[in-house]
């Protein structure tokens, strides 16, 4: 008898298990159908990202998601161009080294963020600090990620760049 409900059970437990497995697979398989209606194909952007603000989507800042994206793409297509992304405001900290990163916020974790930003550098782009806000919050440049460049103030490299041509993108 314990034997036979013993083999109930392992034949239950299996059988759930496989219909569990079936319907991710059928899930993902059977989303539903996007059809890109407005094919977009950049051979040429300069952009700067105006990065002042941390908005989140759960535990991740909605605008680092957005800035993978567009690196990855304009790598994708070998389009010519720069990315700039200029952190300022509330937003600075993301760009602090893990000390500087965990006194500012309170936490003992280190920059949680500061692999994605090594990442963006790698593919090229190039992160500022806004001098200003930096001053501000007593940082110096031992206080950031390295290879993140200090500018004067957000505002008149935002100018600057804009004047020379590039997109802003505001987040």
């Amino acid at each position: 008898m314990f034997k036979k409900m013993w083999l109930v059970a392992i034949v239950s437990c299996l059988s759930f298990c496989m219909n569990t497995l079936g319907q991710d697979n059928a899930a993902v398989s059977s989303g539903p159908v996007l059809h890109i209606d407005i094919p977009t194909r950049l051979g040429k952007a300069n952009i700067v990202v105006d990065f002042g603000h941390a908005v989140y989507g759960g535990d991740f800042p909605f605008a680092l998601g957005d800035i993978h994206l567009l690196s990855n793409n304009l790598r994708e297509w070998n389009a010519d161009g720069h990315v700039v992304v200029i952190f300022h405001g509330d937003a600075a900290y993301l760009a602090l080294n893990d000390e500087t990163y965990n006194t500012t916020r309170h936490v003992a974790t280190g920059n949680p963020f500061k692999g994605l930003l090594a990442e963006l550098m790698a593919q090229g782009v190039q992160l500022e600090m806004c001098g200003a806000t930096a001053a501000g919050n007593n940082w110096g440049n031992a206080n950031l990620l390295p290879g993140v460049k200090v500018n004067l103030n957000a505002m008149v490299r935002l100018t600057q760049l804009e004047q020379q041509g590039f997109t802003m993108i505001y987040q």
